[in-house]
């Protein structure tokens, strides 16, 4: 039997017996585990409060035969409160807890845990739009899985050219050439843009307004 600590994030949640609660949790170090919190239902229980929906954990966990480890010990550590004051951020934000849990039951990468927690910090930043927070998050989702797009090269091979028009083909998950296309530069560049920087940099580049929501229409095939 082992003892652990580690930062977590809550996918999921039960209500179990009079006062325990089952929680499905992405942890950074140890993938997605199974946990029961006993008796944190009480009033008075020592893990009230400590671990939460849209929030950041500090736990201690005891790990026995069975195939849900124990929290001992709960100390909240970030809470994304401002989530809770906008609808549609909210209901994204229970989407991603949701397709987490079940991305990560095929695919136990810890790197869950870090995806999750960008996302979970920009929606709470509402300078951040929603649209920016989901490109990242489809586009971050499909590279972790293993169909991230091809940004460099189109569809036959070739690199991709600046001054060419390009059409995003389905069944190829790449871009392919043609002139009566809909994908320019400016979309490509900022694709490769929203692929290797986080939401808070995505939102400082110019002119987005023109191209996001195309980009934004790739990201949701490519994490279908």
């Amino acid at each position: 039997m082992a003892h652990i600590q580690t930062k977590a994030i809550v996918l999921s949640r039960t209500n179990y017996g009079e006062a325990d609660r089952i929680m499905n949790i992405i942890t950074p170090d140890y993938g997605k585990m199974g946990v029961i919190a006993r008796g944190v239902r009480r009033e008075k229980s020592k893990l009230a409060g400590g671990i939460e929906l849209l929030a950041i954990s500090d736990l201690s966990i005891h790990q026995g035969k069975g195939s849900l480890s124990i929290v001992t010990s709960a100390r909240l550590d970030t809470f994304f409160s401002h989530i809770l004051r906008d609808y549609d951020r909210l209901q994204f934000a229970y989407y991603v807890l949701k397709d987490v849990s079940k991305a990560s039951e095929v695919l136990p990468e810890p790197e869950f845990y870090e995806i999750t927690k960008v996302t979970l910090s920009s929606l709470d930043n509402a300078a951040i739009p929603l649209d920016v927070v989901s490109l990242w998050y489809r586009l971050q989702m499909a590279i972790l899985l293993g169909v991230g797009l091809n940004l460099a090269t189109e569809a036959r091979g070739e690199k991709l050219e600046i001054d060419k028009i390009y059409r995003f083909d389905v069944g190829e998950m790449a871009l392919v050439e043609d002139p009566r296309g809909d994908i320019t530069a400016a979309h490509i560049k900022f694709l490769r843009v929203a692929t290797s920087n986080s939401p808070d940099i995505i939102n400082k580049v110019g002119g987005i307004g023109g191209v996001i929501d195309r980009c934004l229409r790739i990201a949701f095939v490519a994490h279908e």
